[in-house]
This record gives structure tokens, C-alpha cells and sequence, in this order.
């Protein structure tokens, strides 16, 4: 039997190191799934929203793309850690992630200008209604469950802001250094 002699084409480094940025990002986002899920809930469906702060920073740091396929994986094998895949819990945190990654990708690309803090606040926002939509469709039909959506939609902003400020202030930091190492 004769081998071939065959050549091996590797991926450019700046690709392998992309991928494995996204990667940091993304176990990061499960991490802090899984630690948002052992926190008291401040209401029904209220949690920091740090994962969705990894979410955000995948898109300023590497695009749209990355942060969507972020956002369905951190939920995905988050849930599967925490026992939840498959579940009425699973259907909510993937329709606001979802629907806070959407949002987050459509601010970016087209209102111009929008700091993190603005495309943050409108992902939690989009991440709330999405998530008493779904609840309120699939599961508990009953309007008055929307009597509890303006105070958690108060707590969704004020978590929204502070993770779009700390997002801002770690891509700074990050291009800051990206600079650094260039000169």
C-alpha cells in the first residue's frame, strides 16, 4: 500500500485566533448563565442579564455573527449544565436571547452613532417582552400577567445600562491593548 503524500493547509493564525476568542466568550456566557441561575430572582423572569453583557461584547469585539451564534450556544449548553434543555425555562431564555441578539445586531447595523449602553438597553428591553410574550402565548394565558411587566421592565433598563457601561468600559479596555500591542 502506498501513501500519498498529501499537504496539510492550516487555517491562517488570525483565524485560530478568532475562533479562539469566541470561544473565551463563549464559555464565559455559559459561566455566567449558569451563575445567574443559582441568583434569587428579583421578579418572575428577572435575572442581570450578564450573559447577554458577553453577548454584547462579541458584537463590538468580532460582529453580528458571532454574537448570534454566541447567544444560542451559551443557552444551549448553559441550560443542558443547569438541567433545564428542553424545558418551559429553556423555550424563555432562548426567545429573549434571541430576541435580545436581534435587537442588539439591528441597533448596531442601523441607528448610527448608538453607544453599547443604547444597543444594551434595547436588547434588555427586547429580552423582557419577549420573554412575558412567550410565557403569556405557550404558557400562562392570562393578560394580567402583564400587570408585572413594567416594574420588570424598570429592572431589565436599569441591568441593561450597567451591562452596556461595563461592556463599553471591557472593549475599551480590549482595544486599548489591541493598540498597544501594535505600536
Amino acid at each position: 500500500m502506498m501513501l500519498q503524500n498529501r499537504t496539510i493547509t492550516r487555517p491562517p493564525l488570525s483565524e485560530v485566533e478568532a475562533t479562539a476568542r469566541w470561544l473565551a466568550l463563549l464559555m464565559l456566557a455559559i459561566g455566567l448563565h449558569i451563575f445567574e441561575a443559582s441568583l434569587p430572582s428579583l421578579g418572575p423572569w428577572f435575572k442581570p442579564g450578564l450573559a447577554n453583557l458577553v453577548t454584547l461584547l462579541a458584537l463590538a469585539l468580532m460582529g453580528p455573527r458571532a454574537a448570534l451564534s454566541l447567544s444560542i450556544g451559551r443557552v444551549i449548553v448553559g441550560s443542558f449544565f443547569i438541567g433545564t434543555l428542553f424545558t418551559p425555562t429553556f423555550v424563555m431564555s432562548m426567545t429573549g436571547a434571541l430576541s435580545a441578539a436581534a435587537v442588539m445586531i439591528a441597533a448596531w447595523r442601523w441607528i448610527p452613532g448608538v453607544s453599547l449602553v443604547g444597543i444594551s438597553l434595547l436588547g434588555a428591553v427586547a429580552h423582557m417582552l419577549a420573554q412575558f410574550i412567550s410565557v403569556e402565548y405557550l404558557f400562562i394565558r392570562q393578560a394580567a400577567l402583564f400587570y408585572a411587566l413594567p416594574p420588570l421592565l424598570l429592572l431589565s433598563c436599569i441591568s441593561g445600562w450597567i451591562n452596556g457601561a461595563l461592556a463599553g468600559y471591557i472593549a475599551g479596555r480590549l482595544g486599548h491593548e489591541k493598540n498597544s500591542e501594535k505600536n
